[in-house]
């Protein structure tokens, strides 16, 4: 049994644990304060008290060492409780987590191996570099060839660069023929881009935000862009590279420089056109030359193809040399 802790912010963290999950062989259990549709490649479901509904918040850090364990937080408490109580009936083999240091902390205090999901941006600060210390194992969900951190460095031993996890990774992309067809994939937690912005003669469609439409299955639209404009969050640019379409990133500002260093990366090796400021009306003609001047073709070295299946194998292979180590 493998346990996966997920994050209750955002979808990503989520739509991430689904598709690793569904290339593993051992059976899964999620544990998260988030809703989980009923359409998930899980074998249970454990869904964790919230820890965020105080309406007062003492010594939340833990005087710097961690990110957040408020004292006496009542949510907080249970939230660990019933993790533990897990662990004690389930006896899992391992656990995922992505993300959050004190439950990733929490469980290898519980004798459990731990595999965390490393994040983009600055990683240097005391809670990180002690989670990146006490994992058994580390995901990194970009390519290697691409960037290695230096706060990465010191634990390069017992970190796996899988590539961009993309839930349509396997989808078969079309041959591209629609012209002027602009998508703007916003996500639960990415951009609002005005339906004013700029003057392309273009059909608009939005995905997500406040201005668009959620869909379950985004897939057609992305593969018939012309040009996709989306934020640098990580499952968003997995998500483009498995489109192969070309794009404009505007990286939205999040802790740690998270996604000013996708965008860097991005800029860097020429995948996509990056505006690290929001552009001006008379910006966006410039970005959409840019952007249609980049062959679709280049998102190939974000190594989507496979990566959820080359976490899934980590993982698994994280159980058992940590089982075999301990078994007469």
């Amino acid at each position: 049994m493998i346990g996966y802790y997920v994050h209750q912010h955002g979808y990503g963290h989520l739509a991430r644990a689904m598709s690793i999950t569904e290339r593993m062989t051992r059976p899964v259990t999620v544990l998260t304060s988030r809703e989980v549709p009923q359409d998930n490649p899980f074998t249970d479901v454990i869904a964790l008290p919230r820890d965020d509904a105080a309406d007062t918040v003492h010594e939340p850090t833990a005087h710097g060492a961690l990110h957040w364990a408020p004292h006496f937080d009542t949510g907080y408490t249970a939230r660990m409780n019933a993790i533990a109580a897990w662990v004690r009936d389930a006896r899992p083999e391992a656990m995922v987590v992505d993300v959050s240091v004190e439950v990733a902390t929490f469980a290898r205090l519980l004798g459990v191996p731990v595999v965390v999901i490393a994040l983009p941006g600055h990683r240097t600060d005391a809670p990180h570099t002690l989670v990146h210390t006490l994992a058994d194992r580390i995901i990194a969900a970009w390519p290697r060839e691409l960037r290695v951190p230096e706060w990465l460095r010191p634990h390069d031993h017992k970190t796996v660069y899988v590539g961009g996890i993309s839930r349509f990774d396997g989808r078969p992309v079309p041959p591209h023929a629609t012209k002027g067809n602009v998508v703007v994939l916003s996500g639960a937690g990415g951009i609002d881009v005005a339906q004013s912005a700029g003057t392309e003669s273009a059909d608009w469609t939005w995905l997500g935000g406040q201005h668009g439409d959620w869909r379950s299955d985004p897939w057609p639209h992305l593969v018939g862009a012309d040009v996709i404009i989306t934020h640098a969050g990580q499952n968003s640019i997995a998500d483009t590279a498995a489109a192969r379409r070309p794009a404009i990133v505007i990286p939205q500002r999040r802790p740690f420089g998270e996604q000013h260093t996708t965008a860097t990366v991005l800029d860097r090796h020429g995948l996509a056109a990056i505006a690290f400021d929001w552009p001006a009306p008379d910006g966006w003609a410039e970005l959409f030359r840019r952007a249609r001047g980049i062959d679709g073709d280049q998102w190939r070295r974000w190594r989507v193809h496979g990566a959820a299946g080359r976490a899934a194998a980590a993982i698994e292979e994280t159980a058992r040399v940590c089982r075999a180590a301990v078994s007469p």
